[in-house]
């Protein structure tokens, strides 16, 4: 038989067993609370148990694309988003202040947006170029919508982009032979014909008594064909995208006249060129504002040979995806010759046929592109079996662009304007925002060789290639 405990031992227990229960309360609470800031994930302070009794459609986003039945009758609407694709992707109606955040791919996040009045209201994905390449719908809300049957719609295209589908037509089926016909149909497309043609060359309007150069830049915005009958309201200097080609020699003393046909404020900034503080471009810091309608005169004279882009920084966030970009080089190419990297030896004789600026981008209205063109408007690379080409990328976008040219390796010569000691072999070459990579390739063999962006959203989708491709035909 065990003792009976002491009264002062009976109270100890007492003390000892409510606090244990207090403390598993407390812990009970915390769980729940932990769980229910889990489950109201909708990135707009909405919860995931959506309105009670409203209208919750599903959506899906796929590269790039918005899918689903967006109606609904006034009163509370709720989205069931779900990333079908195969990479990041957000869902945002900036007129409610309601997004996502960003999902990736498979997940899937309620979105309560609340009670809505009749109206319709933009939808969008936010990533860089995503939507100038397709993602952005309406959602409408309005009388009649009620008894809608918005289900089946995401679960269908979840099936469908892991190819669960079979290739007929029915509603949120993927119709593959039509995919296949669309792929096919866009290399025949290639190259296709649109109107403008950015890079042109940039001569002085008059050389000053001492010798400075004077060019005349017009920021504006105008009409611009990405691809064919696709145009767009692009910001550019002078009518162009990409901007035009300026190029000046070592010892060169320049005057850039600027005039501001936007309808905001402007600069120019010479990214990678050695100029003067009150030279560099950057509005208010160097400069006063270049306000519209008014004109603002850089000169700086450049002693090295360096190769740089111009672009605006004040707006830049609009000014660049938008098309105001350019190059802008001091001196020649580098060219590496007489020596042998990775084992290949470099002829002593090496002359190229052709200096190719190729700029990048993927954002705002010129969006996924080469040189201001989307595939199939972007322009082939032709050339001779043989003949040697240098080549400068440009990252003027908002993501990085492994740049794959098949067949031929690529002899990277010079990072942002700075050549290597030691030039080095590459198949693929990753260029950042803002980098500069100069490359130079021999064609050695005959054939319409693809040049491509790999991440490969950026070059295909469901209806055929698109965006950053082209090639190098060697005749």
């Amino acid at each position: 038989m065990q003792p009976t405990p002491s009264t002062g031992e009976q109270r100890s227990w007492a003390k000892a067993t409510g606090f244990l229960v207090a403390l598993y309360l407390v812990g009970l609470a915390l769980i729940a609370g932990i769980v229910l800031v889990a489950g109201g994930k909708d990135g707009g302070g909405g919860s995931a148990g959506g309105s009670g009794g409203g209208t919750t459609i599903p959506v899906s986003l796929t590269e790039f694309k918005i899918d689903g039945q967006l109606m609904a009758p006034p009163g509370a609407v709720t989205l069931e988003v779900t990333n079908d694709g195969t990479m990041q992707h957000d869902l945002t109606i900036a007129d409610l202040g309601k997004t996502t955040g960003m999902l990736q791919p498979g997940e899937t996040v309620t979105l309560d947006l609340g009670p809505l009045d009749a109206g319709k209201y933009g939808v969008v994905c936010t990533v860089a170029g995503h939507e100038g390449s397709g993602m952005k719908a309406t959602l409408e809300v309005a009388e009649g919508m009620e008894g809608m049957d918005h289900s089946g719609s995401s679960s269908s295209s979840s099936q469908a982009a892991a190819g669960g589908q079979d290739s007929t037509s029915g509603e949120g089926e993927m119709d593959y032979a039509k995919m296949d016909e669309d792929m096919i149909a866009s290399f025949k497309a290639f190259p296709a014909k649109t109107k403008g043609v950015g890079n042109q060359p940039l001569d002085p309007t008059l050389v000053l008594p001492d010798g400075t150069k004077q060019f005349n830049l017009t920021a504006k915005i105008t009409d611009w064909e990405v691809e064919p009958g696709k145009v767009v309201k692009a910001w550019t200097y002078n009518g162009m995208v990409p901007a035009p080609r300026i190029r000046l020699n070592v010892g060169d003393t320049a005057e850039f006249v600027i005039k501001n046909e936007l309808p905001v404020n402007t600069d120019v900034h010479w990214h990678g060129i050695t100029v003067p503080f009150d030279q560099d471009g950057v509005a208010p810091i160097t400069q006063d504002p270049i306000k519209p309608g008014e004109t603002f005169t850089y000169r700086f004279t450049v002693n090295k040979p360096e190769i740089g882009m111009y672009h605006p920084h004040l707006h830049g966030q609009m000014g660049l995806p938008n098309g105001m970009f350019g190059e802008i080089q001091v001196g020649d190419t580098p060219v590496v010759s007489n020596r042998t990297v990775s084992g290949v030896q470099i002829p002593a004789d090496v002359k190229p046929v052709q200096d190719i600026p190729m700029i990048l981008n993927d954002a705002g209205v010129i969006g996924f592109s080469l040189n201001g063109k989307s595939f199939p408007a972007t322009e082939p690379i032709v050339v001779k079996e043989g003949e040697w080409v240098t080549m400068t990328y440009f990252n003027e976008g908002f993501q990085v662009h492994p740049m794959h040219l098949h067949q031929f390796p690529q002899l990277i010569t010079a990072v942002d304007g700075i050549p290597l000691d030691q030039p080095y072999y590459a198949d693929t070459v990753l260029v950042g925002p803002g980098q500069r990579f100069t490359v130079q390739f021999q064609a050695t063999a005959k054939g319409t060789w693809v040049f491509h962006c790999h991440i490969l959203n950026h070059a295909e989708r469901e209806d055929g290639m698109f965006g950053m491709v082209t090639a190098v035909v060697v005749q």
